[in-house]
């Protein structure tokens, strides 16, 4: 079968670069500088489903296909089940116009808590590129992320200072544990410091044509760290392209060596009904907050990817009310949507 491209509407900027012109705790389970241009990422994967994923870059089109956001967004389909509340969008790669699935919510920006953390991924991917099975430089853990590594108040990873862990090792306890320190850590090492690497994601989403989002920080600890789900469905669209990005969110755990024993993903749908990433994200006025990407086989027996945003969900709530709310609408919504894939083949919507 010839690989499908994903297809971009009329009077979208697929074909070509845009135009450049609270508080609360974080986490449910908390105790490109001007001019460049966004790189496609290599046609490989690490360990972790090498066979599977690459067959779905290729089914897909996701290897060597650019794309500009912003989409231009249809009508929400009627044939799934959309949150009541907040924001959500879904897309299926490969099915041309067919797998926009649209948004539902006024796509104003809202809080989007960690997910913030996919773009800072997505920056320190783009400047300290991986192999699919390199491990990266090895980073010294300084003062400030380990004195930050208890803090009651916020979602982080214990680390020791002077402690040297890999840039790999480092992505892993940013999102799969979401360790906000960390975060901060990567900041400082990618541009020395945060406010310069904040610049940095403004930038970049700025290039990807994500003209409703603004970040603050590079954890999402702030409440100003705003977003629609149109938007951060762009910015998972350019990263899941990376095969090292892949791997690090469908990891069901990560260790360090100041834990006895593996700290498990924050993404508790992981595993289940095609699940394979993304990322978590709450606070008091963020809500629940969950990108996500699942494996979906269409009428034909092809992989597709769906990816799907949910935000603010039980916003105004505790972060573990809103984070099971963003949970159960996601998993409705991904369930309703695998069954949508499976009756579907590329073609008209």
């Amino acid at each position: 079968m010839s690989p499908v491209i994903a297809h971009h509407r009329a009077g979208s900027p697929g074909a070509g670069p845009p135009d450049p012109s609270g508080s609360g705790t974080d986490d449910f389970n908390a105790p490109p500088r001007p001019g460049r241009r966004a790189r496609l990422w290599p046609a490989a994967v690490g360990s972790v489903g090498l066979l599977g994923l690459v067959t779905l870059m290729s089914v897909t089109g996701l290897a060597g296909t650019a794309f500009w956001g912003p989409r231009t967004t249809a009508s929400p389909v009627a044939a799934v089940t959309w949150p009541a509340e907040g924001q959500a969008g879904v897309l299926v790669e490969g099915l041309g116009a067919r797998g926009d699935l649209g948004t539902t919510g006024a796509q104003e920006p809202v809080p989007i808590a960690s997910v913030t953390k996919v773009m800072t991924a997505y920056v320190i991917l783009r400047d300290h590129p991986l192999e699919p099975d390199g491990t990266g430089a090895r980073i010294t853990v300084d003062e400030q992320a380990a004195g930050e590594s208890y803090s009651g108040s916020e979602s982080t990873v214990p680390v020791r200072a002077g402690q040297q862990l890999s840039q790999r090792h480092l992505l892993e306890l940013m999102l799969v544990r979401s360790g906000n320190n960390i975060a901060r850590l990567l900041a400082r090492w990618d541009a020395g410091t945060e406010k310069t690497f904040t610049a940095r994601m403004n930038e970049t989403a700025r290039e990807l044509g994500m003209r409703h989002t603004t970040y603050t920080d590079a954890s999402g600890i702030a409440p100003t760290n705003i977003s629609t789900a149109a938007d951060q469905l762009v910015l998972a669209r350019q990263v899941m392209r990376d095969p090292v990005f892949r791997s690090v969110v469908a990891r069901p755990d990560v260790r360090t060596p100041e834990t006895a024993g593996p700290l498990p993903n924050t993404n508790t749908l992981l595993g289940q009904d095609g699940v394979i990433g993304i990322k978590t994200g709450s606070s008091t006025p963020a809500g629940g907050n969950l990108m996500w990407a699942s494996v979906a086989p269409d009428r034909n027996g092809d992989s597709r990817l769906v990816l799907g945003i949910v935000l603010h969900q039980g916003a105004g709530t505790d972060p573990q009310r809103g984070m099971a709310s963003a949970f159960d609408t996601s998993r409705t919504l991904i369930r309703d949507v695998r069954q949508w894939v499976s009756t579907t083949a590329p073609g008209p919507r």
